[in-house]
């Protein structure tokens, strides 16, 4: 399959004014150099913390700023001086409340957007009805959006983001502030587009989230791109294997030391959470070592233990956290 997106060190400076007795103009360095590719069809996450250049990524890409330096193709279009070819065959969606007229119906909302991108009447009540029935709304569209659920209001917004058939659809933490059962639904519908060949490019702070949606996903962190894989790749990268992890009451350096002594244990942390102790032992055989690791914590007052995979936020914490030190 081809490549529909394609970054080419990416670069985007802003000028702020610091200082309050004596002002001073200073150029901070949002993007610096990023490079990627995101191929027909298939849903490529880009994660990092705030600040890392995430959103300022999705607002070039959407044709909304306008790079320093480098060059952003999307379906073969310049974003910026190609836009207006591109414009009609993309569209964005923000997480929370935003771009939605709350005293009009759903159905309103719809027909407004779709008076934008300038779609015939004749197709209108067709395609606002396919779209609240996608999106889990139908029997709704005609109650004022002021009365939806935070739920509701997102997968209205996911169905604004669908009236002009896009090609790809860009995702700015689409579930930010929805509670679990509204997530869900939401991912479902994510995973529903992706089938129906809809290219998905979508940022979250949610770890499994990523995990469970993304065929790809990119570390950016500090205006750089830290790391780019699927997250079974990324695991091998990690090279962490397993993590066994205790809960003790008692915990003291000479005991972490006799740990480290079990040949398979390759790191330690410790987190002390509420007056105990979190141990994760980092090893690449842990059930050949876990007799050890409790004969040696076996006067620290225990409360449990679990061996478990390394997951996506160990990796991320990983990456990027090594890359802040």
């Amino acid at each position: 399959m081809g490549n529909v997106i394609e970054v080419k060190n990416l670069k985007r400076n802003y000028e702020t004014t610091v200082g309050i007795l004596k002002r001073e103009q200073k150029v901070v360095q949002a993007l610096k150099g990023v490079s990627f590719n995101v191929k027909k069809g298939e849903i490529f996450g880009l994660l990092g913390p705030n600040g890392a250049g995430k959103t300022t990524t999705i607002k070039i890409l959407t044709t909304l700023l306008a790079p320093s330096e480098g060059e952003a193709k999307v379906l073969g279009y310049k974003s910026f001086g190609e836009e207006k070819k591109l414009r009609h065959k993309i569209n964005f969606i923000f997480g929370g409340e935003r771009s939605l007229y709350w005293r009009l119906s759903a159905r309103n909302n719809l027909s407004y957007f779709m008076d934008l991108y300038g779609i015939d009447d004749n197709v209108k009540e067709n395609r606002i009805n396919e779209l609240l029935k996608l999106v889990g709304l139908e029997g709704k569209g005609d109650i004022k959006v002021e009365a939806y659920s935070k739920g509701m209001k997102q997968r209205l917004q996911i169905a604004r983001g669908l009236i002009n058939k896009p090609e790809i659809l860009f995702l700015d933490e689409p579930t930010i502030g929805l509670d679990p059962a509204g997530a869900r639904d939401l991912r479902d519908i994510i995973k529903k587009l992706s089938k129906e060949g809809t290219t998905i490019l979508l940022t979250t702070h949610y770890m499994q989230e990523a995990e469970e949606l993304c065929d790809r996903i990119g570390f950016i962190n500090g205006g750089k791109l830290v790391a780019l894989d699927t997250v079974s790749n990324l695991r091998k990268l990690s090279n962490k294997g397993s993590i066994i992890h205790c809960i003790v009451g008692d915990f003291n350096e000479a005991l972490q030391m006799e740990l480290l002594k079990i040949e398979g244990v390759n790191s330690i942390n410790v987190k002390e959470k509420k007056g105990e102790n979190n141990l994760y032992i980092e090893t690449l055989k842990p059930h050949e070592i876990i007799n050890k690791v409790t004969n040696i914590l076996k006067d620290c007052q225990m409360k449990s233990f679990s061996i478990r995979e390394v997951t996506l936020e160990d990796i991320y914490l990983k990456i990027v956290g090594e890359k802040n030190e």
